[in-house]
């Protein structure tokens, strides 16, 4: 029987968000019902509500989130009524060339719920990333619910649901990172500190952070940089350069998403070292390199889609860490905000005075 609960709705471009009533319909074949009991704020989040992704308009918000699974549909095996589970848009369908290679975290043909949750009058919604967690109930595919330890706080374990994981994934899936490296970091936001975090996880001996704004830095210290440089007070790939005995990093990570920031992570490199966009950049973004310098200094230069990461391999594993008190994803929880505080934490967001607001139910 469908259920009516309170979500986050986003109709038009720019306009402010606010709460409506969702029609939340029993879960179809492969389907699932999760009761969400955190969800974080996230950037796409404000993307979708600006629609600089689609505009299919109206859209039920909210992505970032734990929950305890409700009910299933017919078929659904790996997940049941009562487990506790981090959401994913990553559910991979194991037919497609990817999943055949053996390369599931590249899957191309991810899925979502067939079924559409709704506004009361009828109104499909579009859920961001397939998810819609800014609602006391979601519908979603089976595949996008990954159980975890319940030990876990779902505010911190709801984060590995996008910024988090994409962090961390950039640094131990994309770039690699191995024991001894140096890795550079440019960008120190929610994704940028995770890869921070994620570089430390992985051993790196010499991890530079680089921003512009010293609280941000200050996190960076918190979670494992050795180094900081403040990209205002000079040129942050000849600061990178002399951090690492005029060589440049072995793995560059560049989390903002920009031509500029990019070619600096291009340029504070070493020869053959690598680098990792994991910022998402704008649709107009050009960038422009001498092609015998992407030549003559070797490589790899990689794109990071969602830390190329693998839900079920990866999520239990960092919960895991988590609850041994290796990896700090509580760290990334600035505040925790009511549902109907979404629209001002997008502002604090924007003003970068948060890592991560979330919602708790």
């Amino acid at each position: 029987m469908a259920q009516q609960v309170s979500g986050v709705v986003a109709r038009g471009k720019g306009r402010p968000v606010g709460i409506e009533t969702i029609v939340v319909p029993d879960p179809g074949p492969g389907e699932a019902v999760v009761r969400v009991q955190a969800c974080g704020v996230c950037h796409t989040d404000l993307h979708y509500r600006e629609g600089g992704i689609t505009d299919d308009f109206p859209f039920l918000l909210g992505h970032e989130a734990a929950g305890v699974v409700e009910s299933v549909g017919e078929g659904v095996t790996e997940v049941a009524p009562g487990d506790f589970v981090v959401l994913n848009w990553r559910a991979v369908c194991g037919q497609c060339r990817a999943c055949r290679r053996g390369r599931p975290w590249y899957c191309f043909a991810t899925h979502n719920a067939a079924r559409k949750m709704t506004l009361a009058d009828g109104t499909e919604l579009t859920a961001a990333l397939g998810i819609g967690a800014f609602a006391e109930k979601t519908l979603v595919a089976a595949g996008q619910c990954t159980k975890v330890d319940p030990a876990a706080s779902p505010a911190a374990a709801g984060l590995l649901g996008c910024g988090v994981m994409a962090g961390l994934g950039a640094a131990l899936n994309t770039g690699s990172v191995g024991r001894g490296d140096s890795v550079a970091v440019i960008g120190c936001g929610g994704v940028g500190n995770a890869a921070v975090l994620g570089a430390r996880l992985a051993g790196a001996a010499r991890i530079i952070a680089v921003d512009v704004d010293e609280r941000k830095l200050a996190t960076a210290r918190q979670l494992g940089a050795t180094h900081t440089v403040d990209a205002r007070a000079g040129d942050p790939v000849a600061a990178v350069r002399e951090l690492t005995g005029g060589f440049g990093a072995d793995v560059v990570i560049e989390a903002v998403g920009r031509p500029e920031t990019y070619e600096q992570a291009f340029y504070a490199r070493d020869l053959a070292g690598t680098v990792v966009l994991v910022g998402v950049p704008t649709p107009e973004m050009r960038l422009e390199l001498p092609l015998l310098d992407v030549f003559s200094r070797g490589g790899a230069l990689k794109s990071s889609w969602y830390g190329d990461c693998l839900p079920s391999r990866d999520f239990p594993m960092l919960i895991d860490l988590y609850l041994q008190g290796r990896l700090d994803l509580d760290a990334f929880v600035s505040e925790t905000i009511p549902l109907t505080d979404v629209e001002e934490a997008f502002g604090r967001m924007t003003r970068g005075e948060v890592l991560r607001s979330v919602v708790e139910f």
